[in-house]
């Protein structure tokens, strides 16, 4: 059986995955940013880290203030995607 990630961790696992995206390195041979490989693994970063938190608005008992914190991880994941594959 899985064992349960609290929602916090969650956020903070996200933030992690979000931050590994950035820093994945950019392949200076070849295509470069349109490199396959390198958008397919920037994407699966930040698909994991929408993935660890999208049920949390929907988990009994969660604070408005983890609500917000969920919301502001959506529009991290945006921006990173548009940041780093631009």
């Amino acid at each position: 059986m899985a064992k349960l990630i609290p929602a916090a961790d969650r956020i903070k696992r996200a933030r992690k995955l979000i931050q590994q995206a950035r820093t994945f390195p950019t392949p200076t041979e070849g295509l470069g940013k349109s490199d396959l490989s390198f958008v397919a693994n920037v994407r699966d970063l930040l698909r994991q880290a929408k993935d660890m938190v999208k049920f949390i608005p929907q988990t009994a008992g969660v604070s408005e203030e983890m609500k917000e914190e969920v919301k502001s991880i959506y529009a991290e994941v945006e921006r990173a995607e548009k940041d780093i594959l631009s």
